[in-house]
């Protein structure tokens, strides 16, 4: 028997709209905060439109040939989306906005609204995460793994007692979405995790890879925790 995990508090009242933000390099997971710096004249009217309203964002990979469109052509994104919820933002004075999403939830794109704004608006379906009853592993022990793991991948930062404490009490699938919103992988990767929502497999996956990585070398993904803002 199957289950599904309970949906973040905050979408008790989503629309099912939301702004798209397509990028060719972000992948937004639940629970994780993403820091963003918008300069383009389009989506500082996004920001400005997501602040007057749900103040929901739905960050979307760009699919690989993005780059050989013509520069009018609507980018083809990937199915799963991650929805955002913005929960700090400051407006310069030159137009531009620093913000930071909390990742709420995965979400299918099921279709596009045609409106009459200089970006996209899609039309959303929650997905929710996919628990198996009686599980081949302890749930709590992969959990305590993939902290230890997440740990190596980093020695120069003392992070491992702090998210351990930080984690402890968390269900598997907030602890893998959380590390997967912290770690430097190729965003073609990143898509793969956030597609599986089943919760055990996803979290074996993680655990193989981090495994792997940790195996062939100290500093594996070759850059500092935590991440830096991200440009549109």
């Amino acid at each position: 028997m199957t289950s599904h995990c309970d949906l973040d508090a905050a979408l008790k009242d989503f629309s099912g709209l939301a702004p798209l933000f397509p990028l060719p390099n972000v992948v937004l997971f639940p629970n994780a905060l993403l820091p963003l710096q918008i300069f383009e004249p389009r989506y500082r009217q996004m920001t400005a439109d997501a602040l007057e309203g749900e103040r929901m964002i739905a960050m979307s990979l760009m699919r690989p040939g993005w780059d050989t469109l013509p520069s009018d052509a609507a980018a083809p994104v990937h199915r799963i989306v991650g929805l955002g919820k913005i929960i700090a933002h400051e407006k310069l004075p030159d137009g531009r906005y620093f913000l930071v999403l909390r990742g709420l939830a995965r979400a299918s794109l099921l279709s596009e609204q045609r409106v009459d704004l200089p970006y996209r608006i899609g039309q959303l379906e929650i997905c929710s995460d996919i628990v198996i009853d009686q599980p081949s592993f302890n749930r709590e022990s992969r959990a305590e793994e993939l902290v230890a793991q997440f740990g190596r991948m980093f020695p120069e930062v003392k992070l491992q007692q702090l998210f351990a404490e930080a984690v402890s009490d968390l269900p598997l699938a907030t602890v893998c979405d959380v590390l997967l919103g912290s770690l430097p992988l190729p965003s073609e990767l990143l898509q793969q995790f956030l597609d599986e929502l089943n919760v055990d497999t996803r979290s074996g996956m993680l655990l193989t890879l981090l495994q792997n990585a940790t195996q062939r070398s100290p500093n594996p993904m070759g850059r500092t925790f935590p991440p830096d803002f991200s440009s549109n």
